[in-house]
């Protein structure tokens, strides 16, 4: 049994905003998405989470979004994905 979390919500920002602060990143984003746990790795070696749109590598030790697409395409240039505190 895997000891990475299970569950992670992904905030879509642009990229000037800074910062990991969850109220400001929530107020920030223009979509979010909680994805959970497939039980498999993506191709970047980072455990894959999906759901509400979004697929993602995410390094869970560093909360870092390694790899994303959005309803199947990459992010616009721009953009950034955070890994929001709530969970």
């Amino acid at each position: 049994m895997s000891t990475d979390p299970q569950r992670f919500e992904i905030l879509v920002v642009p990229e000037h905003i800074e910062g990991r602060d969850a109220a400001h990143l929530a107020q920030s984003a223009i979509r979010s998405a909680v994805v959970r746990a497939t039980g498999r790795t993506g191709a970047s070696g980072y455990p894959r989470y999906v759901g509400d749109g979004m697929e993602a590598d995410i390094d869970p030790g560093t909360r870092t979004v390694e790899a994303l697409l959005v309803d199947g395409a990459e992010l616009d240039y721009g953009l950034s994905a955070r890994v929001s505190d709530r969970y």
